[in-house]
C-alpha cells in the first residue's frame, strides 16, 4: 500500500495542500473548522509525516539529546520517563546516552549527539568542574539545559532541587525526634548535588552537636558504599545516619540490620531523592522527595523558550522546593 501524502489529505479534507501543511506542521494559524477537517482526514487516512523530509526543509530534526551520569541510579529512569512524556507532548523525540559518571565519555556522547543534528541538549553533568568545557562548547552550538546538577554560573540554563533546603528539612526533623549525634554518609568528588548536600549538612549539623560536621564518610552514590560506610562510622555510635541519597541509605540500613542495630530505636536513617526503593525498604526510609515531574516540565519549558528564540539573555537558574517524606526509619524513640 502506497504511503499517504499531503495531497491525499488535501483531497479528502477539501483543502489546499498548503493549508494541510500549515495545520499538520502548526506553522501558521488556521481556522478551527478547517483544522478539524484536516486532522480528521489525516487520521482517517493514517497519514504519517515524513520526518526526514521535514528535517531537510526546516533544518530541525525534532530530536533532543539527553546525557545522564548513571542510569543504574533509579532516580534517573523516573526523570527520563517524565522528560520523554513532556517532550513528546511538544512533538519532540529523545536520543539518550549514559556516560557512566565519566566526564571524558560524557564529552564524546555530547559530540556524537551534536553530529546527529539534535535540536537541543539536556545534560545532567557528571562533574561540576571536569564537565564544564564540553558542556559550555555544546551550549554555544545548540540550546542546552542542565538538570539536577550544575557546571558553575554562566554556562547554560539550569533546573534542580534546592539541595540545601532538603538537607535542612532532614536535620530539623532529626532534631525534633531527639537525635543529636548525627553522622553523614555522602559522596565525594565534585558533582554539584554531592557538594551542595555535603555543605548543607556541615552548615546545619553544628546546631545539633558541635562535633557533628566532622562525623562524615565520603564515597559514592551506591548501595555498596552505604554498607561500607556504616563500618567506618559505627565506632562513633551515631544516633542518626544522614545519607546523601536513597541508595546509600538502603545500603546503610542493610548493614545496620546485619550488625543487629535497631532502626530507628538505636539509630535513625534518612535518604534523599525518594526513589521507589525507599518506600519498599523495611523499615521504610525517611527521605527528601525531588519533584521529578516539575523538574522535567521546567527543563522542557526552558528548552522550548530557547528553541523558539524567546530565551535570549542571561541564563536562568531555577531551584525547586523539596518535600520531606517521613517514614519508619526515623520514628521518635519510645
Amino acid at each position: 500500500m502506497a504511503d499517504v501524502t499531503l495531497r491525499d489529505v488535501a483531497r479528502a479534507s477539501g483543502c489546499s495542500v498548503a493549508t494541510v501543511s500549515r495545520v499538520l506542521a502548526g506553522t501558521r494559524p488556521v481556522g478551527p473548522e478547517t483544522a478539524r477537517r484536516v486532522r480528521e482526514a489525516a487520521e482517517a487516512l493514517g497519514y504519517r509525516p515524513n520526518q526526514a523530509a521535514r528535517a531537510l526543509r526546516s533544518r530541525s530534526t525534532g530530536t533532543v539529546g539527553l546525557v545522564l551520569p548513571q542510569i543504574t541510579n533509579p532516580f534517573y529512569p523516573a526523570l527520563v520517563r517524565e522528560l520523554t512524556h513532556a517532550l513528546h507532548a511538544e512533538g519532540r523525540a529523545v536520543l539518550f546516552a549514559d556516560c557512566d559518571d565519566d566526564p571524558k565519555a560524557e564529552a564524546e556522547y555530547i559530540d556524537d549527539l551534536l553530529s546527529r543534528r539534535v535540536d537541543a541538549l539536556l545534560v545532567v553533568p557528571a562533574d561540576e568542574h571536569r564537565s564544564r568545557d564540553a558542556v559550555a562548547a555544546a551550549a554555544a552550538r545548540v540550546p542546552l539545559v542542565l538538570m539536577d546538577r550544575g557546571c558553575g554560573p554562566g554556562i547554560a540554563d539550569s533546573v534542580a532541587v534546592d539541595n540545601a533546603a532538603g538537607m535542612a528539612l532532614v536535620l530539623d526533623h532529626l532534631a525534633a525526634t531527639g537525635r543529636r549525634r548525627v553522622c553523614y554518609l555522602g559522596a565525594d568528588g565534585t558533582a554539584s548535588a554531592a557538594a551542595e548536600r555535603r555543605a548543607a549538612y556541615a552548615a546545619g549539623a553544628a546546631a545539633l552537636d558541635p562535633g557533628a560536621p566532622g562525623r562524615l564518610a565520603l564515597g559514592g552514590f551506591s548501595v555498596e558504599w552505604g554498607r561500607a560506610a556504616v563500618d567506618l562510622v559505627w565506632d562513633a555510635r551515631p544516633d542518626a545516619l544522614v545519607c546523601a541519597n536513597d541508595l546509600i541509605a538502603v545500603g546503610a540500613l542493610q548493614r545496620l540490620q546485619q550488625l543487629g542495630a535497631d532502626v530507628p530505636g538505636d539509630v535513625a536513617v534518612t535518604g534523599f531523592d525518594d526513589i521507589p526503593m525507599a518506600a519498599l525498604a523495611a523499615p521504610g526510609i525517611t527521605t527528601v522527595r525531588q519533584p521529578v515531574a516539575e523538574l522535567a516540565a521546567e527543563a522542557t519549558q526552558l528548552l522550548g523558550r530557547r528553541l523558539a528564540g524567546r530565551g535570549e539573555g542571561p541564563q536562568r537558574a531555577i531551584r525547586l522546593a523539596p518535600e520531606l517524606v517521613v517514614r519508619e526509619s526515623s520514628a521518635p524513640r519510645p
